[in-house]
């Protein structure tokens, strides 16, 4: 799909990876609509596009909130005047506990952002998706939608959840002119605990902790999804350890689980 010249919406604009594709899109000459909770942070991206930020416009929407999201398709339009390409990054994860220790909100509030959020706004946007000559859907899942990792039960299964949502999608779209791609990122740096309310644990020994492992810059991130999505690619794996992972787990899924979670089990000590 071309950039130069489209509209796209992208969630989780205000920092980490959406914030990264807002500033590549517009690089690349696209016209972006950013869509953040933080009227703060998405001032911060507004800044950071320096001379591009006459192509951006920002929306304060929580994505949980379907009236709100219903709404914003027309306020994209009118600042844009089309959308041609929605990607949906926003996303949290949950507190490092065993899924017996989670409260019920906990499962609850990371469901709703994570996957109410994303089926909020394919279906606010979809409609317009389909009106375009060409369009692009993208939807990020998580390494962890396919592995699971000590502490992020009910994160993978939100993400597995938005992996099966996208793949449906694709079936049903594929003879449109909606292209979809599902995005598996693995570790990147971004601030998504911090936005999450939620600490690593610290570790001793160091081989569970998850600030020792390889992280992906979120500019790289941003590149290689916003790459995906010009090819039309149907699945896109950001990083060497989702790539590899990938691999291992179609290969011997239940050994896979088991490195990982002997691995990172750390993050689970009492």
């Amino acid at each position: 799909m071309q950039i130069q010249g489209k509209v796209f919406v992208v969630t989780g604009g205000g920092n980490g990876i959406g914030r990264e594709v807002v500033l590549g899109l517009l690089d690349r000459g696209a016209r972006v609509a950013a869509v953040d909770l933080s009227a703060e942070r998405l001032a911060g991206t507004v800044a950071l596009a320096g001379p591009n930020a006459d192509r951006l416009s920002t929306h304060q929407v929580n994505v949980t909130d379907a009236e709100a999201v219903d709404a914003l398709p027309q306020a994209v339009i009118d600042a844009h005047g089309a959308v041609d390409g929605l990607l949906n990054v926003a996303g949290i994860i949950q507190k490092f506990v065993h899924f017996s220790e989670l409260e019920h909100s906990e499962i609850q509030r990371v469901m709703t952002v994570n996957f109410w959020g994303v089926v909020n706004m394919v279906s606010a946007f979809l409609p317009e998706l389909m009106k375009r000559p060409q369009a692009a859907l993208v939807n990020v899942s998580s390494m962890g939608a396919f592995i699971p990792v000590p502490g992020q039960t009910v994160y993978g299964a939100s993400k597995a959840a938005v992996k099966l949502l996208t793949e449906g999608l694709h079936a049903e779209l594929r003879k449109t002119n909606v292209r979809v791609t599902v995005v598996f990122p693995g570790a990147v740096a971004t601030s998504i605990t911090e936005n999450s309310g939620v600490n690593i644990p610290a570790v001793a020994g160091g081989s569970g902790n998850a600030s020792n492992q390889k992280v992906l810059p979120p500019a790289e991130a941003a590149r290689i999804i916003i790459h995906g999505m010009e090819k039309g690619s149907y699945r896109v794996l950001v990083g060497p350890d989702a790539k590899m992972m990938d691999w291992f787990t179609r290969l011997v899924p239940e050994r896979a689980m088991t490195m990982i979670a002997d691995q990172m089990s750390g993050l689970l000590q009492r």
